[in-house]
């Protein structure tokens, strides 16, 4: 019998074993999948709770509509007819003036036309005008492995960056936009430079791939994202799959034929291929070996802070019709963000009441004195930024707060070299034993999904060769 055992049951490693059981039906040969999962639930940051009629998410709320790769998993897993769509895509940036709209024509606060640089609110008219050398300026330099604040800054400008774009970047990857490699972020960004001649205008070229679903740039479940984690597990089940739960890998160690992996519920695993879809501090903490030290103590992490707050107050008393804000550096408010929830996701409170999540990442200066606090006391600083920005003083009816702490994937400039270095280790120390997760190949969820799915035919090609 041949034994592949998944280790880590979060989306990655669910992924990877709802293909590898696609690819496998028809073999012939005897197969044993197994994913270990060290938690009593699966799902990693994938968390939904339910509390009265609010649906909160501990971790990711949605899903990038675009990416083609989802749609077919869902259809397979029959939960096409539970997806939904974000209600509106208007967002802000919340500066010590108020609110600013970011423009609608936009990815990412990068403008899409000239029209929508004319109407920002976020830039003065010195710093529109120096957004233009994007359509004069030629690309003579730039590479997909330097930095993606250089390279912005290069071509728009440093005010509509600092103001305008780094914000909104700098939340999706919780960096900072000069520590972030083009090729692990936004490769597309430099093709379109050097095929167009201009960011803003190869944007432009393809404006119906990012908004041509309207608002509809995100999608989510009725009943929160753990609808996914929960169809995939079953799924896994009813196909033979064995999942342990609450349940740790404690070691791994190579034998003369294939591995051996010791549980810390005292069980001894033997496997031929196995897949490490945790992270990288987890995985060094696995394999125990001083050769992979250095590739793996330069996985960098950050860390956030979610707080959400729900009111007894109708959804319609927020006067403005958005999703959120981004908070500016001078803004007065300790959060770096604010989504209104239950604008954004009409099916997270069912009788239309107030639903707020705000976020408190480790770039910010109030972390570590944040991190110290109560959640109690955290609830305390998510009112105050609420009352400040949006004048709301109400006392919340519900509150989760969530802290995930150092466990959030960093890509700096050298990541995707500390990667191929893994890679190249990895195959020659431990073969059949594969790396996977969002603390190497992307942290959305659609990334991890194409992950799995190119792990699982990696695994099944080894399979056919043996």
């Amino acid at each position: 019998m041949t034994t592949i055992v998944v280790i880590g049951g979060g989306i990655t490693g669910l992924s990877t074993l709802h293909y590898l059981q696609n690819e496998l039906k028809d073999q012939q040969q005897d197969i044993e999948l197994v994913l270990i999962e060290a938690n009593e639930t699966l799902g990693g940051k994938i968390r939904t709770v339910r509390d009265g009629e609010f649906i909160m998410e501990t971790g990711a709320d949605s899903i990038v509509s675009r990416k083609t790769n989802v749609a077919p998993l869902l259809e397979e897993l029959n939960l096409s007819d539970q997806v939904v769509y974000n209600a509106t895509g208007t967002s802000f940036i919340y500066t010590n003036e108020g609110l600013k709209k970011i423009p609608d024509e936009s990815v990412f606060g990068i403008p899409l036309s000239l029209q929508s640089l004319a109407e920002s609110e976020l830039v003065s008219a010195e710093g529109k005008v120096e957004a233009l050398k994007d359509y004069y300026t030629p690309n003579e330099s730039f590479t997909k492995h330097d930095s993606l604040g250089e390279f912005l800054e290069a071509f728009l400008g440093e005010e509509i960056v600092q103001k305008q774009i780094a914000p909104v970047i700098s939340g999706v990857y919780s960096g900072a936009l000069h520590d972030l490699m083009i090729a692990s972020t936004f490769p597309y960004l430099l093709e379109y430079k050097d095929t167009y001649g201009s960011i803003m205008g190869g944007l432009a070229a393809n404006k119906e791939k990012y908004l041509g679903s309207g608002n509809k740039k995100f999608i989510s479940f009725k009943q929160g994202v753990s609808e996914l984690i929960d169809a995939l597990e079953h799924s896994a089940v009813q196909r033979g799959a064995k999942i342990y739960k609450g349940t740790a890998a404690k070691k791994l160690e190579r034998k003369t034929h294939g591995y051996r992996l010791d549980l810390s519920n005292g069980e001894v695993l033997e496997a031929d291929y196995v897949v490490i879809s945790t992270l990288g501090s987890a995985a060094k903490e696995l394999l125990q070996d001083p050769r992979l030290n250095e590739d793996f103590d330069q996985l960098y992490t950050k860390s956030l802070i979610s707080v959400y707050l729900a009111y007894d107050i109708s959804d319609d008393k927020l006067t403005y019709n958005g999703t959120g804000f981004i908070a500016s550096q001078d803004s007065g408010v300790k959060c770096d963000a604010c989504t209104w929830t239950s604008r954004k996701w009409e099916h997270t409170s069912e009788n239309r009441r107030l639903l707020m999540r705000l976020f408190y990442k480790s770039s910010s200066p109030h972390y570590e004195e944040l991190i110290q606090l109560t959640d109690e006391e955290l609830k305390r600083v998510g009112m105050d930024d609420i009352r400040l920005s949006l004048g709301i003083s109400a006392e919340p009816v519900s509150c989760e707060v969530t802290k995930w702490h150092d466990n959030m994937p960093n890509y700096h400039l050298k990541h995707r070299q500390v990667v191929e270095s893994l890679e190249r280790k990895m195959e020659d120390l431990y073969p059949n034993v594969i790396l996977a997760g969002c603390s190497y190949y992307g942290v959305g969820i659609p990334d991890c999904i194409a992950n799995g799915e190119k792990t699982a035919s990696l695994i099944v090609k080894q399979i056919n060769r043996a």
